[in-house]
């Protein structure tokens, strides 16, 4: 674990995943932990993991029981989510498309300002 708290998912666990699922896994995340932490794929990527894991809803005695974002991330994948290789990337394309809509619209809305 890390020995700063992270407020939601932290780009630097994403590494620590690239083997809990498929050829197609291991490239999205390998692709991922080489992208700045503000890529639109790493937010996409983020978006994801906070949804599947519940970081919103994340306390500190849970953060600590789990181990911080890497182990608890590794947790949910391999423990508690019945999810497939595809669905973990039905739900990155869902996200990436979440995440380019809110950065068009907030384009948009600056230049119209």
């Amino acid at each position: 674990m890390k020995d700063r708290t992270e407020f939601l998912f932290a780009h630097w666990a994403v590494p620590m995943l690239k083997d809990l699922r498929g050829p197609k896994w291991r490239a999205l995340v390998e692709n991922v932990a080489r992208l700045p932490d503000d890529d639109p794929d790493s937010l996409a990527f983020a978006l994801t993991m906070i949804r599947m894991n519940s970081c919103a809803n994340c306390s500190v005695h849970r953060f600590q029981e789990r181990g911080g974002c890497a182990a608890c991330s590794r947790f949910v994948l391999t423990s508690l989510s019945r999810e497939t290789e595809t669905g973990l990337l039905t739900r990155f394309n869902a996200a990436q498309k979440e995440i380019h809509a809110f950065i068009h619209s907030f384009a948009y809305e600056k230049k119209a300002a």
